[in-house]
């Protein structure tokens, strides 16, 4: 791992912390650092000595979207790439995160603006720095929302705030966020990333084969009838009753000790 590294893949305790590095430009999002990132979230997914990821930036901001010099200077060379972006890099992003059968947790330490706010939303747990700032910034460059975010903020604050955020472009400070449940926990800045490696660890030590169908079961509830969200959590509880982390929990209930579980 190198300081030029565009994205940084470290592990620690069953956590993947991956850390967009682009800091002199904010870690805006290039199509290197897109495909990188969506590669290094597949892989997370992929592996099973990863129990809990953790995304995060460098630098005084978490991200602030797409790169838009990269943008237009394509767009200028009469090259595509800029307008098939959301299609090859955002959702797949936003889908490998939300799909990400571990729980994923946001470490905001600075700036999160449209696409790199909208990773954020999409996580399953967001810690934010004091510092830390959200921006919906679409309508403000003449488009619309991408990366999830049109179904992710709204079921995080309600449509009418979403709409809000949207259409006016305003920012929205660490404790504001904290008021409206963007985030769960502000913490100073130099505690976020010891306080949120904890969490992920206290995490990855936990039942990560019930976090995943905790993780599906929201989602398919989040777009279903009653009978249909009853119905997937017979199915997932059926399959869960089934694991080894089921059994060990219940037993270890039974003998009054902790738990030691496999993921299994």
């Amino acid at each position: 791992m190198t300081s030029e590294d565009v994205l940084q893949v470290a592990d620690a305790d069953g956590v993947r912390t991956l850390t967009l590095n682009r800091p002199k430009a904010y870690n805006s999002l290039t199509v290197e650092l897109k495909e990188r990132l969506l590669a290094a979230l597949r892989g997370a997914a992929a592996d099973d000595t990863v129990r809990a990821v953790v995304l995060t930036g460098s630098g005084k901001a978490f991200c602030a979207g797409q790169d838009l010099k990269e943008h237009v200077g394509l767009l200028q060379a009469g090259d595509s790439a800029p307008l098939r972006t959301v299609a090859e890099h955002y959702n797949p992003i936003v889908r490998a995160i939300v799909d990400m059968p571990k729980p994923v947790i946001a470490a905001v330490n600075g700036t999160a603006a449209g696409a790199g706010a909208a990773f954020g939303y999409a996580c399953d747990l967001r810690i934010a720095a004091s510092s830390a700032s959200f921006l919906m910034a679409f309508a403000g460059v003449g488009l619309g929302p991408d990366s999830g975010a049109s179904w992710t903020l709204q079921r995080l604050v309600g449509y009418g705030r979403a709409a809000e955020l949207m259409l006016l472009a305003r920012p929205v400070d660490s404790a504001e966020a904290l008021r409206l449940g963007l985030v769960s926990e502000v913490v100073a800045d130099e505690e976020l990333a010891a306080h949120v490696q904890e969490l992920a660890a206290k995490l990855a030590a936990g039942p990560t084969a019930a976090y995943a169908e905790i993780k599906g079961v929201l989602t398919t509830a989040a777009e279903s009838t009653l009978d249909e969200a009853l119905a997937a959590e017979d199915a997932a509880q059926g399959r869960l009753g089934a694991t080894a982390d089921h059994r060990e929990a219940v037993e270890a209930f039974v003998s009054k000790r902790t738990p030691t579980f496999t993921g299994k």
